[in-house]
C-alpha cells in the first residue's frame, strides 16, 4: 500500500519460512547461501503489541448474539465462557469440557486410545465421546486446524497433538518426539526470499552488491533485466507453458530432449532443452505433460489444493484494538475466520506501525470449505465458491465482518479503511494426508512419492512433491529434482 507519503508492505501468500520439523541440510545452506540467518528473526519483530492480547466473537447466528471477548486463552475459562453470548447450556457445556481432566476413552491403553483418535474426526470425539452438546460445536467451526480442515475432518488424534484444544487433558497418551522449528518472517513475507533468489540468479535485476535478509526488503527491481540475453539464467514473465513433451530417441547427454510449448504475447512459441522441472502444482501436470503413464497421472490428481484467501485491510490507525486490548480476533463462523493486526517489523530500513495512531495492516484469512462432505470434495468446492464470488461481495463481507467486531470500541468501516487487497488463493496450500480419509500404506506408495517419478528428461519438484505446504519441502523436492536431471543426463 502507498498510503500517507508511506509504503506499507503486506503478504498476499506464504507468510514464513517455518516448519514442524528441522530444515534439512540442503534447506539450510540455501538460505543460508541467498543471506538469511535463520537465527537473527527476534530482533526484527518489535514491541509495538505488547500486552496485547486475543479475542473471540461470537456471531448472533450461531450464539446467543453478537459479541466481542477478550481474553482467549488468558482469562480462567469458566470467566471467559460467563462474559459470552451463549445459552446457559453451551456455556455449561464448553466449561465443562475446557476444565474438566476426565479420560473419554477410558479403558484403553496409550496407544490403543492413539489408534482410536487417528480413526474418529474432532466433531466425533466431542459429540460420541466427550459428551458434547450439538449446540456447542459451532464454537470449534473454523479453529484453524492445520490445512483447512474444520472439526468434522480433522483427525482428532491431530488435535491431540496439537495441544491447543480441549477433551485431552485427563487422557494418557503416547509420548511425542519434539523438535526445533526454524523460523524467518518479512513484511511481504516470502516474496522476499523470492527476491533473494532472484538476485543471486539474475545479475541486473537488484541494485549493486550482494542482498540479504535486509537489503532485499525495499530494493526496487529492474523487471526489465529479467529475460537479458546475457545473462545465464533468464525468467519469462507471462509466459505460460501448455505443453511439455518427451522426445524419443536420445542417446547422448548433450542433445536437446524436451520441447516445450508456452504462450506468450498471444502466440505460441516452441523451446527445446536437455531437462525440464515441472515446478507448477500436481493437479496441472497430467495435461501438460499428456505422454506420463496412466498411473502416474492418477498419483499426481489425488491431491485437492487446499484454498485459501488473503485478505490485507488498511486502516487508517489501530486505536480501537489499543481500547480492547488485543492485536487477534477469531470468528469461527464468520466470512474470514481470523483477524489480526499484522506482525509489527523493523527491518531493512522498513518499520510497521509502532503507535495505535498509524496506519496499520489487517491480515485476515478465509478458508472456503463445505462442511459435512469428505475433505478434499470441501476443498474442491470451496475452491470453486471462492472463485465464482465477485470482489463487491468480499469487500461488503469485510466490511460488515469487521464493524460488526470492532464497532464496540469506536470503529467505523466507512471512516477508517484505506484500502484492501484480497488474494484468493485457489491453488494454496499442499494436501497432506491424514488418518481418515487416507489410505494407511508405506511412504514408497503414497500418491505424492509415485506422482514425482522422472518421466525421462522430465524432472517434478514443487512442495506436492513432498505432500507438505512449507518452503523448505519446496526446496528439498528441488533439490531431488536437479538431481535426477543429472542423472538423466549422466552427469553425476
Amino acid at each position: 500500500f502507498q498510503y500517507g507519503g508511506r509504503t506499507i508492505l503486506a503478504y498476499g501468500g506464504t507468510m514464513s519460512i517455518e516448519t514442524p520439523f528441522p530444515y534439512s541440510y540442503v534447506a539450510k545452506r540455501l538460505v543460508a547461501d541467498v543471506g538469511v540467518d535463520l537465527t537473527s528473526y527476534a530482533r526484527y519483530e518489535t514491541a509495538a503489541y505488547k500486552g496485547l492480547g486475543a479475542a473471540t466473537f461470537f456471531d448472533a447466528q450461531h450464539f446467543a448474539a453478537d459479541g466481542l471477548v477478550t481474553g482467549t486463552g488468558a482469562k480462567p475459562w469458566p470467566q471467559f465462557f460467563a462474559e459470552a453470548p451463549l445459552s446457559a447450556a453451551v456455556r455449561a457445556d464448553l466449561t465443562r469440557l475446557y476444565t474438566e481432566r476426565r479420560d473419554y476413552l477410558p479403558g484403553l491403553s496409550p496407544e490403543a486410545k492413539a489408534a482410536a483418535l487417528k480413526r474418529m474426526s474432532y466433531q466425533d470425539f466431542l459429540l460420541k465421546h466427550a459428551d458434547m452438546a450439538p449446540a456447542s460445536l459451532p464454537f470449534f467451526a473454523g479453529q484453524g486446524y492445520r490445512n483447512n480442515k474444520r472439526v468434522d475432518t480433522v483427525p482428532a488424534w491431530e488435535v491431540a497433538l496439537g495441544g491447543r484444544m480441549p477433551g485431552f487433558a485427563g487422557m494418557a497418551l503416547p509420548p511425542q518426539i519434539k523438535a526445533d522449528a526454524q523460523h524467518f518472517h518479512w513484511p511481504d513475507g516470502n516474496a522476499a526470499l523470492a527476491r533473494l533468489l532472484v538476485a543471486g540468479l539474475v545479475p541486473g535485476v537488484f541494485p549493486p552488491g550482494r542482498m540479504d535478509q535486509e537489503s532485499i526488503v525495499l530494493a526496487p527491481a529492474n523487471y526489465a533485466g529479467l529475460d537479458n540475453p546475457a545473462n545465464a539464467t533468464r525468467i519469462r514473465l507471462n509466459a505460460t507453458v501448455v505443453r511439455a513433451e518427451q522426445a524419443d530417441g536420445i542417446t547422448r547427454s548433450t542433445e536437446q530432449a524436451v520441447r516445450v510449448v508456452y504462450v506468450h504475447a498471444g502466440k505460441r512459441v516452441a523451446v527445446t532443452a536437455a531437462n525440464v522441472i515441472m515446478a507448477c502444482f500436481n493437479n496441472i501436470i497430467p495435461y501438460l505433460v499428456p505422454g506420463l503413464p496412466a498411473a502416474q497421472k492418477a498419483a499426481l490428481l489425488y491431491p485437492a489444493k487446499v484454498p485459501m484467501q488473503y485478505t490485507n485491510v488498511l486502516i487508517r490507525n489501530w486505536q480501537a484494538w489499543a481500547r480492547l486490548g488485543i492485536k487477534s480476533i477469531h470468528a469461527p463462523n464468520l466470512y474470514h475466520t481470523t483477524t489480526a493486526l499484522d506482525v509489527p517489523m523493523a527491518i531493512g530500513g522498513y518499520r510497521s506501525a509502532q503507535t495505535p495512531d498509524e496506519p496499520v495492516v489487517l491480515h485476515m484469512v478465509r478458508n472456503p470449505n463445505k462442511p459435512g462432505l469428505p475433505r478434499k470434495e470441501q476443498n474442491r468446492i470451496g475452491r470453486a465458491e471462492m472463485l465464482a464470488t465477485d470482489y463487491a461481495t468480499i469487500e461488503r463481507e469485510i466490511r460488515s465482518q469487521l464493524q460488526r467486531m470492532l464497532g464496540s470500541a469506536g470503529f467505523d468501516a466507512a471512516r477508517d479503511i484505506a484500502g484492501i487487497t484480497v488474494n484468493r488463493w485457489p491453488h494454496g496450500y499442499s494436501y497432506t494426508y491424514d488418518t481418515l480419509d487416507d489410505p494407511d500404506v508405506p511412504d514408497e506408495q503414497r500418491p505424492h512419492v509415485l506422482g514425482r517419478q522422472s518421466f525421462g528428461r522430465i524432472a517434478i519438484a514443487n512442495a506436492d512433491a513432498g505432500a507438505a505446504a512449507f518452503t523448505n519441502t519446496a526446496i528439498d523436492m528441488a533439490a531431488r529434482a536437479v538431481d535426477e536431471c543429472l542423472i538423466s543426463r549422466g552427469l553425476t
